[in-house]
């Protein structure tokens, strides 16, 4: 098995792998938090079910629309 840190991986797919999962977790908790569902996850071999609560500044937050050629 490689013990080097993640990090220094020569592909940047696998170095970068940390940070695409952060992202996927908070979006799965966003989605959880928006439809009411829980998110299932193991601590310490224990089954837990956690329901993420929206926070008053992700729920207002929006990106702006992208800009699509010289349309205003």
């Amino acid at each position: 098995m490689n013990k080097q840190p993640i990090e220094t991986a020569r592909d940047a797919d696998l170095r970068l792998s940390p940070q695409a999962m952060q992202r996927a977790a908070r979006r799965a908790r966003e989605l959880a938090a928006q439809t009411g569902t829980a998110i299932v996850v193991s601590r310490d071999g224990v089954i837990e079910h956690i329901r993420p609560q929206l926070e008053a500044t992700e729920s207002s937050v929006q990106e702006p629309p992208a800009p699509y050629g010289d349309k205003p």
